[in-house]
């Protein structure tokens, strides 16, 4: 599959049919044994995750991986960038806007948050990267509705921003449907 800039896409598929292993390639978790990966015309293969991250890939993880023992505000920083000279950059304050009730969280351990709180934590800290392209794996899996909204509403105004491409796995396709340009469906590691 492609993306253009701007563009964003989905990978839909039932359980264990690649979605998550697809995202792994790209990010150099794991080596991909047919195919390429390239972003902006750089071939991936061989990089290290740290390598394609700086390339301005930005990763929501399955399972969010918020550090545990580092607050709120620390986590957003860890990772902060702006390799690119983004002119819509990312920082504190922007993500705070998107996110008020991590401002007020803002002091909070990584391990002391909802698993919404969480998500909002490990989509701030991969908007902070300034990434060209941001991955959501699992973008609301086992989160409360009303957090699944603040989530759909903040790629929305993402969307509307314009210039991120974005890789969306989710289950919940209605929004879907209306955030995305293309849909891709994986079937057993077949597009």
């Amino acid at each position: 599959f492609k993306i253009r800039e701007g563009e964003i896409i989905t990978l839909l598929g039932r359980n264990g049919m690649g979605k998550s292993t697809t995202i792994k390639c790209v990010m150099g978790m794991l080596a991909t044994h047919t195919g390429d990966v390239t972003f902006s015309g750089t071939p991936l293969a061989g990089k290290r995750s740290f390598e394609i991250a700086r390339l301005g890939i930005g990763l929501v993880p399955e399972g969010r991986m918020v550090f545990p023992t580092l607050s709120v505000e620390e986590n957003l920083v860890a990772t902060a960038a702006n390799r690119h000279s983004s002119s819509s950059l990312f920082d504190l304050e922007r993500v705070y806007q998107f996110f008020p009730r991590l401002k007020e969280r803002r002091t909070n351990m990584g391990n002391q948050l909802s698993g919404g709180e969480q998500q909002m934590v490990a989509i701030g800290r991969a908007l902070m990267t300034n990434p060209r392209l941001l991955i959501l794996d699992e973008a609301t899996e086992g989160l409360a509705p009303l957090v699944r909204d603040d989530i759909w509403r903040v790629l929305g105004e993402l969307r509307k921003a314009g210039g991120m491409s974005m890789i969306i796995v989710d289950k919940n396709l209605a929004p879907l449907l209306q955030l995305a340009d293309h849909h891709y469906v994986i079937e057993k590691g077949r597009v």
